[in-house]
């Protein structure tokens, strides 16, 4: 299966795949030289960082938006290239002031004659989706461990406090108290 998919790219699919941070209050922008006629999609994902979203927009060579999102989490797209030219792509955490993303993404080309590498792409890309889901995942259960310990340990000290309150109050009711001498019978 890793033969026909290296083989179907090396017929005239290529790609990109790329993992990068993006700081708080930051834009990253990509650019690539592309035919007219050329299909390419653009798949992301925000791994980790604040709501797990970005923005994201495409350029075509005159500079026109031809896609764009904001504050998503994931998402896919595929254009027809019009023109030939420079394309840009950006992603942008701009409306973040305090929190940097880790943003996954897959930029690839493919040509006409390529379906059965469209399909693998596709189930490559879900692998990919699930395993940072997983990763995602695997965080939040990790951190949700420690909140966890920490109020197990405070439970415990106020299960010892209250133990030790309730011996303590029971060991009073059972001590025997002794009259006091008034001084009348020396």
């Amino acid at each position: 299966m890793l033969c026909l998919a290296a083989l179907l790219g090396a017929l005239g699919a290529g790609g990109t795949e790329l993992t990068l941070e993006l700081p708080d209050s930051a834009q990253r922008c990509f650019h690539q030289e592309l035919e007219s006629g050329i299909k390419f999609s653009l798949d992301y994902q925000v791994i980790s960082g604040g709501h797990y979203d970005v923005d994201c927009y495409v350029e075509d060579p005159n500079g026109k938006t031809i896609y764009q999102e904001t504050k998503k989490q994931y998402d896919s797209f595929s254009h027809h290239t019009d023109i030939k030219g420079v394309y840009t792509f950006c992603f942008s955490n701009e409306f973040s002031t305090f929190s940097h993303k880790i943003v996954y993404f897959d930029f690839q080309l493919e040509s006409a004659c390529v379906t059965i590498h469209e399909m693998l792409n596709a189930v490559i890309d879900s692998q990919t989706h699930y395993r940072l889901r997983e990763a995602q995942d695997r965080s939040r259960a990790e951190e949700l461990n420690g909140r966890v310990s920490y109020w197990s340990v405070g439970e415990t000290l106020i299960l010892f406090v209250v133990s030790i309150g309730q011996v303590m109050l029971l060991k009073s009711f059972f001590t025997e108290k002794r009259p006091s001498s008034g001084g009348a019978g020396t």
